[in-house]
């Protein structure tokens, strides 16, 4: 027996809710915007520079336990968590001065742990990030994002209309910076993995822009009668199922990984998590109002009439 999802024809009117959606659309901008300003990015270790040390229990141990062993050895803002299992634990310390970390930090480390430990302690790895390659990473992090839309912008602009351009990068954008300042409003780091997920994030919601522009464009060509707005939300109608069917099996597989996947990774999956959620929202009504408040029209998407073509040969 089959299973048939979104069956029938459907006749959403999705324009006529573009004035709420570009409201909601507005607040969620600003409050990315303020919190951006106010709070900023809590950038990880390696953005910042420090030093992350794992270390192995023979038990299972409580973080408040370590927290507190650190801060007896004179080590009281580290940042700590699981890593993997209740017997495995990451600790996370900022640089101790503006210029350099110190090599020896990880020894001092390890024996504030030993002492307040209650049975033998395993020091697996020690890693140094200079502020200097932080600071490296940040400008090359923001130029890889400013790259992507740059290409994304020339690509739609060539496949499409340069209208059809504008509006992928607005919705790309749009996604970006509510993604963003869910993490400043929120306070979540921000580390290298959160900057990968960002920019499959750009991916993912261009990939279902295009989709959708390119109906949008095939059905202004072979659609005589309505308008621009009758004629996007017949393509909305026709590739919703396509949208929500990939969006939703793409939620199931990152909410495993943000249950199961372990806290390490727990910001990297709530950033690719929330830029699916916004990215469908984006690729319905920001794309599609976009390209309605810029104007295209269907004389802009209709065929180039070759010299010495009839009229009545056009599609």
């Amino acid at each position: 027996m089959r299973i048939r999802l979104f069956e029938g024809k459907r006749q959403i009117d999705f324009m006529g809710r573009r004035r709420e959606a570009m409201i909601f659309s507005g607040v969620l901008i600003l409050i990315a915007i303020v919190a951006l300003a106010m709070r900023g990015l809590n950038f990880g270790l390696d953005f910042t520079g420090g030093t992350l040390i794992e270390v192995g229990y023979e038990s299972p141990v409580e973080l408040e336990a370590v927290r507190a062993g650190l801060a007896t050895g004179g080590l009281p803002d580290t940042t700590i968590q699981h890593f993997g299992t209740a017997r495995d634990v990451l600790i996370r310390i900022a640089p101790e001065s503006g210029d350099t970390v110190e090599s020896d930090l990880g020894d001092r480390v390890f024996r504030a742990i030993e002492v307040a430990a209650t049975g033998p302690v395993e020091l697996r790895r020690v890693e140094f990030v200079g502020p200097q390659v932080g600071d490296e990473l940040t400008e090359d992090g923001g130029l890889a994002m400013l790259y992507a839309i740059l290409g994304i912008l020339i690509y739609v602009a060539l496949r499409f209309e340069y209208r059809f351009a504008m509006g992928s990068v607005i919705a790309l954008v749009h996604d970006v910076l509510i993604t963003i300042g869910l993490f400043a409003l929120f306070q979540i780091p921000f580390d290298l993995p959160v900057l990968a997920a960002v920019l499959a994030v750009i991916g993912y919601s261009l990939n279902d822009t295009i989709v959708v522009f390119d109906r949008i464009r095939e059905n202004f060509r072979k659609i005589r009668k309505g308008d621009a707005v009758s004629i996007i939300n017949t393509s909305l109608n026709q590739t919703i199922a396509r949208t929500l069917v990939t969006s939703l099996t793409t939620l199931l597989v990152l909410s495993a990984l943000f249950v199961f996947g372990g806290e390490i990774i727990h910001s990297f999956a709530f950033a690719l998590i929330v830029g699916v959620v916004i990215g469908t929202y984006s690729s319905i009504y920001v794309a599609g109002t976009s390209v309605i408040l810029m104007g295209v029209s269907k004389a802009d998407l209709m065929p180039v009439k070759k010299e010495g073509e009839r009229m009545d040969s056009m599609p």
